[in-house]
């Protein structure tokens, strides 16, 4: 490279690898920011399909294929939490909205729902859990199956429960949300055969440091709104923002339980990925033509996504803590039996 280019580039990453060392507090802080700076909404609104597909470009060429083949060759553990966030979640939804008669009430909720619920989860989840020192490993190989069948089950679940709420058909969303993966995927795996994993490794913080501002480009894409939704209904704004931390924290807190027999450190590590669904990957397949009620629903979402690894830090560090113990002791018991 050009000594002049490299001066050129010198400053960027550098601020990219800080960036990327502020972990969850730089995460949070992205939807501050967002919230705070309307404008910035207005201006990149256009650009939330673009940003999702960095994001997904980002989370592919990190895979570590080595790690994904070793945990498919014990398929039970992921085919489970596999099941459960693509069909035990969006199926769990779909009943309590038909149940509740929401659909008639607030189509804007209900559909905002549903699309929560059949969305698959948020690409950041590994990266996110490997921030806090949870197993991004596990994380990310049930995110490849999960993100793999989201296009079948979301097509499935459209034409069970959303009957003509969507302004695509159900096959039309499924076969949208393959197209971008597969292109996503391909450019992913593109980037890794031209620039090589071990390069991708070494980079590991300007890389992280890139992905914050592609999240701060695409919250501030759907929280544009925000404030003048707050000053114009607050109640219902507010609201708004207390059901998504609900549905946000009892996901994470049901999937934690159900899975605690692997051990809660790998069990909230799952709940993390649960509870963080990719409503991006849903506004790039709808193309954004949903309700005002559905996008205020979405902007809400982001709160507990990015407060929520920042809030849950000192939990994870003290599992991971008594999970590294008890590894310990049970490797001392083994080694003084033998």
């Amino acid at each position: 490279m050009p000594p002049l280019l490299q001066t050129i580039l010198a400053v960027p990453l550098r601020g990219l690898t800080w960036l990327g060392g502020q972990g969850t507090r730089a995460v949070a802080a992205v939807v501050f920011i967002a919230a705070a700076v309307p404008p910035l909404g207005t201006l990149l609104r256009p650009y939330v399909t673009e940003a999702i597909f960095v994001l997904l470009c980002i989370s592919f060429m990190r895979v570590d294929l080595a790690a994904l083949y070793s945990h498919l060759r014990r398929p039970a553990l992921v085919a489970t939490a596999t099941a459960l966030t693509t069909i035990g979640v969006p199926l769990i939804v779909g009943l309590i909205v038909h149940a509740t008669g929401l659909a008639a009430r607030s189509p804007g909720l209900s559909l905002a729902l549903m699309l929560q619920g059949m969305a698959s989860p948020m690409m950041a989840s590994p990266a996110l859990a490997a921030l806090m020192g949870l197993d991004a490993t596990l994380v990310l190989v049930t995110l490849v199956t999960s993100t793999a069948l989201v296009p079948f089950t979301a097509s499935l679940f459209a034409s069970l429960f959303l009957d003509g709420m969507l302004s695509i058909s159900p096959p039309a969303l499924g076969l949208k949300l393959l197209g971008i993966l597969a292109a996503s995927l391909l450019a992913a795996t593109v980037i890794r055969w031209v620039f090589g994993a071990a390069a991708i490794e070494r980079h590991k913080r300007p890389i992280d440091g890139f992905n914050i501002v592609i999240l701060l480009i695409f919250a501030a894409a759907i929280m544009g709104d925000v404030a003048s939704d707050l000053v114009a209904q607050p109640v219902f704004t507010i609201g708004i923002a207390a059901l998504a931390f609900a549905i946000y924290f009892t996901l994470l807190a049901v999937t934690t339980l159900l899975f605690r027999r692997i051990g809660y450190e790998r069990a909230l590590a799952l709940g993390l990925m649960v509870s963080q669904r990719n409503l991006g990957l849903m506004l790039a397949a709808t193309a954004g033509a949903l309700p005002p009620t559905t996008w205020l629903y979405f902007a809400m979402t982001q709160f507990p996504i990015h407060l929520a690894p920042y809030m849950l830090m000192p939990i994870a560090r003290r599992l991971t803590a008594r999970a590294n113990t008890s590894g310990a002791a049970a490797t001392g018991s083994t080694a003084s039996s033998g």
